[in-house]
This record gives structure tokens, sequence and C-alpha cells, in this order.
């Protein structure tokens, strides 16, 4: 079924669908030449410009695309909120296989589509972009980060997200065990690719045991040679079945936490790098019935919007590390109000997100 534009009367849906949010707003864009399809959403501006990344995907269909970008928008508004940072949320997905169908021309003709915002939304890398890309990005849209040191960018940002995800687990072990050290902890590292293979080396670094794996087989290999002492699972499955793990940590697609991995998830902590890790409301609140404790994900993963949001404004690594840092107090933060409230940590990482918003929407008015 199709409404007199000719969109999927599904996809119409999806955008107005009041509790995804209520997006400010939402651009479809194609260009025919290059084989352009995207979608960019921008879910709230009260608190800046919208920031998020560009997701290059090959999606199902225009459906899929369209309800991973509002729900990838939302999640930045509240990631960005949680940063400390004067920053909505926004984010972009494009539609396609990357390895078949990425191009110049087809990344000229999305940053015009960026460009043609104004300013109103602030692009960076995501799954299937890289600095490169954000490169050729730059070339039509002045409001792109993540570019390369060389074109006055601050490079790859997964560094600093590992690093941030490093610190949600540091203060998740703190909250639960009542120190901090993750030596001689079990974690378990669902995807070592941009951003899993940086926090194992933070992992083997402070001495906890680590169990990986990855649909990508090469991505184990590549890590194992690097650190031998690293262990492989068979797959997700798996690992989360694994005895004596302590923490779980989810860093490929989201939806990770679902009806049938939460009932056997063996780890006493969950704590990653992966997006919308909850596939539905409720999942919070399944884990905190099973005694487990959920790291809010885009609480820890800040550490890259951290970082290509000060690419605007001339990087620092180091003042970057140092905000980076600071994950450990916003997460411990946010177990303290969980437990003050009575709710999941996600649910209370909600609230304080919201409540920052709302007080700069208010502000906005007066």
């Amino acid at each position: 079924m199709t409404d007199v534009t000719g969109a999927h009367a599904d996809v119409l849906h999806t955008l107005f669908r009041s509790e995804q949010g209520g997006h400010e707003q939402v651009v479809l864009c194609q260009d025919r030449a290059s084989g352009l399809k995207a979608v960019i959403a921008i879910h709230s501006t009260a608190l800046g410009p919208a920031l998020g990344g560009t997701r290059f995907y090959p999606y199902a269909s225009e459906q899929e695309a369209v309800a991973d970008a509002l729900n990838l928008a939302r999640g930045m508004s509240y990631k960005n909120a949680m940063a400390g940072l004067d920053h909505g949320g926004g984010k972009a997905v494009i539609i396609g296989d990357p390895e078949l169908v990425k191009s110049e021309e087809l990344l000229l003709a999305y940053g015009r589509c960026v460009a043609s915002l104004g300013g109103r939304y602030v692009t960076a890398c995501d799954v299937g972009t890289y600095v490169a890309d954000m490169d050729v990005v730059a070339r039509e849209c002045r409001w792109t980060t993540g570019r390369s040191p060389e074109n006055g960018g601050a490079g790859d940002s997964s560094v600093l997200t590992a690093f941030g995800v490093y610190q949600g687990m540091r203060a998740s072990a703190q909250h639960l065990w009542g120190d901090p050290t993750l030596r001689g902890r079990r974690v378990g590292v669902a995807g070592v690719g941009k951003v899993g293979h940086h926090l194992v080396r933070h992992l083997l670094d402070e001495g906890a045991e680590v169990v990986v794996t990855d649909v990508r087989e090469e991505a184990v290999d590549r890590v194992v040679a690097t650190h031998p002492a690293v262990r492989r699972a068979a797959d997700t499955d798996a690992l989360i079945r694994t005895e004596g793990l302590d923490i779980y940590a989810p860093c490929a697609l989201g939806g990770a936490l679902n009806d049938d991995t939460v009932p056997v998830l063996t780890a006493a902590v969950v704590c990653g790098a992966a997006n919308n890790q909850l596939a539905h409301p409720g999942v919070e609140k399944d884990l905190a019935d099973r005694g487990i404790l959920y790291a809010p994900d885009y609480v820890v993963n800040a550490g890259g919007v951290i970082q290509v949001a000060d690419e605007l404004h001339g990087f620092d690594f180091d003042r970057c590390k140092a905000k980076a840092a600071k994950i450990f107090d916003t997460t411990l933060g946010i177990f303290a109000r969980a437990k003050a409230d009575g709710i999941p940590p996600a649910a209370a990482a909600d609230r304080i997100a919201e409540q920052r918003m709302a007080e700069a929407r208010a502000a906005h008015t007066l």
C-alpha cells in the first residue's frame, strides 16, 4: 500500500509514530546519479545542533532503514545529554552494502544533503563509514567531524569509545563488587572490530581474562594473533553462556539484549559499546529481575561522540580523554539514582537525560 506521494504507508507510519519520541525533522535523501539513498533523522536540537554518525548498511527495506535512523537519532539525544555536550541528537543511514555501492560520488552527494540542513545536523563515522569517508563528505559539507588529522580532524573516534566503555566497566565493578579493578575478572566481548579490539587491550592491560567472538572470523584471528592470551568463543550464543563470566560486553550491532539472550546470560554485568542494546522496552527490567547490572549503552559508549564534538572547537586529545574518563563518575551516579528511585539503571539514565533536555527547552522559551 502507498499513499499519494508513492511512499510506502509503513514508512510514513513509522515517521509519525509518537512512541518513537517526536523527532523534529526527518529528511529522505536521494541522488540518482550516484545511487545515494539515505535517511537523516534529527531527534532534538534542544541542547544544540544535532550530532551523530552516518551508518552505511544493507537494510532489508526502506522501513527498516527509517526505523533504525529514528532509534539511533533518539539514542544520540540521550547520549549527548548524558555526556554533558551542547548537542542534540541526530543520525543518518545510507542504504546499501558499502562494499558494493560506496563511491566518492555517492559520499559527495551525501555531503551535499547534510550541508542542505545548514548546520542543524553534524555528521561523523558509524558502522560502515570511516575517517577517509568523512574526509570526502567534508569536501561538500563543513558540518562533518571524524575527519583525518591531515584534514583538520581528530581521526578514529573508536579509541575513546573503547576507553569510555572501559570506564563504565570499572564503575560497574565498583558498584557491584566494591572495587573498580578488573584484574582477574572474566570479560566476554562480542564484536572485536572498530571499538572491540581497543577494549580488549584495556582489559588485558589491567589483568582481566578475555573471551571474544565476532561474526567475522578474521577479526577474531587478528585479536588472538596480537593477544595470544585471549580465548575465543564459537559465537555470541556460546559467549553469553560461558561459565564464570563476570562481564558481557556487546560491541556489535544493537538488540543484543532480548527475550532469548537475557534468560541465559551468565554475566553479572552488561557493559558494552553497541548502540540500542535493549531490543524492546521491558528488557531493562528483565535484567534487573535477574540481578544483572546493566550499564546503559549510550552512557558508556559516549567517548567517541565526546571526541568528534571536540573536533568542532579545535581537537585536543588530552582534553577529550579527560572528559571521557568522567564516564566512570557518570555511570556511578546513574547506579546511585537507580537505587534511590527503585528503578533499573536504564530508566534512571533516561530520567537524567530527559531532565537536562527539558531544562534546555524551558530556557529557550524564557
